[in-house]
């Protein structure tokens, strides 16, 4: 049975109180129990929230002797970060799949959004599809 990490990065704790208009108005927390609830099959379903890049690598690293994969949407982190990139690509040196998620699609957002840093790390990227982008990216592992 696999062991999957979502990992969450800076504004996502905010989740159904920003912005609803781009990313709905549920909470991360809420839809995590309904993903719990669906996959049964996943040995552990964890999740890491936070706001500081640090504790994301941290995460990231601790995860390569744990889980079978991530699913990581970094947030803005995605276009300005090149320590996440690294890390993602470290753990992928160590067999660890990270698949980046967004719950926009940021490629019609801001032209600054358009470039992802992690992207070339992970084995693949879904955005665009709501919260069921993070659905899709577990199924993915299984």
């Amino acid at each position: 049975m696999k062991k999957i990490l979502i990992i969450n990065g800076p504004n996502l704790n905010l989740l159904g109180v920003r912005d609803r208009e781009v990313y709905g108005s549920r909470t991360f927390e809420d839809y995590l129990t309904e993903l719990v609830a669906e996959f049964e099959g996943v040995a552990e379903l964890d999740y890491v929230q936070s706001n500081v890049e640090g504790v994301l690598i941290d995460a990231i690293h601790g995860a390569r002797e744990i889980y079978d994969g991530v699913v990581l949407n970094a947030g803005g982190y995605t276009h300005t970060s090149v320590a996440l990139a690294d890390a993602v690509g470290a753990v992928a040196g160590c067999g660890l799949g990270t698949v980046e998620v967004h719950i926009s699609n940021i490629l019609a957002r801001e032209e600054f959004r358009h470039v992802s840093l992690i992207a070339p790390r992970c084995r693949g990227s879904i955005m665009g599809f709501g919260l069921e982008s993070y659905r899709l990216a577990i199924r993915s592992f299984l």
